[in-house]
This record gives structure tokens, C-alpha cells and sequence, in this order.
């Protein structure tokens, strides 16, 4: 198994990603959490995890271990393949992702496109346990916010001439303080901007 590639960028897409390493360039299927993680250009270390089908061997790449290794867990429940755990994990952050299974909210891993009440119930049931052993908290009231929402006030700020790392930061910081309250692209934007 290829546990990591380490190497140039160069191509990067919200779907896949190009490294050149030492001359062969390896596409990794990513999700927007990875994608939004690494930098644009330049040398990246992304870890690694093959998926062999009848039809195809396909490499998917993460920005971290934790993120591989939720994917692994991810793709063990029967009825959820590697595009559905890349959908999962392109919703929500790795870490939100196993609270939302350990806390039995049902219902934010429903609002996926793609996971139905079944799938998400069995993701919840199969891996509540192995993530509790592994240290994972339960989060009284957690809210989570819809990453399109984010991914909105991202493109609207890069757009405006921000750097993208700067915007991050921004974003991220305005949601922690606003945990409690549904926010709005509008909104993390003009917040955003007061910010800067």
C-alpha cells in the first residue's frame, strides 16, 4: 500500500489532484476539506489510501492522517463506497464528521446529498464505539455549519482579492465566535471584511 506521495502540485481541482513526483504524476481523488488544506502550488505531502475495484485502482489523497483514517472507517460500513465517504467528508471536517457519529445526530449526516436515514443510521451505529475508543467527545448542542455556506463566502472573498489562506482564517474565526447562531455567506462576508 502507498502510505504517502510527496511531490510538486501539479494540477489541483476541487475533485482530484495532480503530484509530480520525480516525474510520475499520481492523480488522487480528493474531497474539498483536502482540497481547501493544501496550498495551490508548491511541494505537499499528501497521505494516501488505494482502493482496488473490478473495474479500476483508484488512489484517494488526504491532507491528514486523521482525515485517511476516517475515510477507512467511512468506506467499512456496508452501502458507503469511497465517493460517498469523499461527499461525507467534502460536507464537513473530519472533525465534525465524528461528532456528529458519536453524538448520534442522525439527522446532519441525513442533510448529505447522497446519505439517506439507512446509511446514515448504520454510519452512526458501526462506527460509534470505534470512534468513542479512539477518544472522540460527544458535543452537547453542537452546531454545525452547511460547508456550502463557507465555500460561498470563501469565493466571494478570494473574488474580491483576498488571499484564500487569509479568508480562511477570517471564516473560521467568525464561525467560532458564532457557534451557536446559523450564519449566512452574506453575513461571514461582511464580517470578514470588518476583519481585514
Amino acid at each position: 500500500m502507498i502510505a504517502f506521495i510527496e511531490g510538486n502540485v501539479a494540477e489541483k481541482n476541487p475533485a482530484y489532484l495532480v503530484v509530480n513526483c520525480q516525474g510520475v504524476g499520481y492523480m488522487l481523488h480528493i474531497s474539498l476539506y483536502t482540497y481547501n488544506a493544501i496550498p495551490d502550488e508548491g511541494k505537499v505531502r499528501i497521505h494516501t489510501l488505494q482502493v482496488i475495484r473490478e473495474d479500476a485502482h483508484l488512489l484517494y489523497g488526504f491532507a491528514s492522517k486523521e482525515e485517511r483514517e476516517l475515510f477507512s472507517h467511512l468506506i467499512s460500513v456496508s452501502g458507503v463506497g469511497p465517493n460517498t465517504a469523499r461527499m461525507i467528508l467534502s460536507s464537513m471536517t473530519p472533525e465534525d464528521v465524528k461528532t456528529a457519529i458519536v453524538s448520534n445526530n442522525v439527522s446532519i449526516l441525513q442533510s448529505i446529498k447522497g446519505i439517506g436515514a439507512k446509511s446514515a443510521q448504520r454510519i452512526v451505529v458501526d462506527l460509534k464505539d470505534r470512534l468513542e475508543k479512539e477518544g472522540v467527545l460527544k458535543a452537547e448542542n453542537l452546531h454545525f455549519t452547511d460547508n456550502t455556506i463557507q465555500q460561498e463566502a470563501l469565493s466571494a472573498l478570494v473574488m474580491l482579492g483576498f488571499a484564500k489562506n487569509t479568508a480562511q482564517k477570517a471564516i473560521a474565526s467568525i464561525l467560532k465566535k458564532n457557534k451557536d447562531a446559523p450564519v449566512s455567506a452574506e453575513y461571514l462576508v461582511k464580517e470578514a471584511l470588518k476583519s481585514f
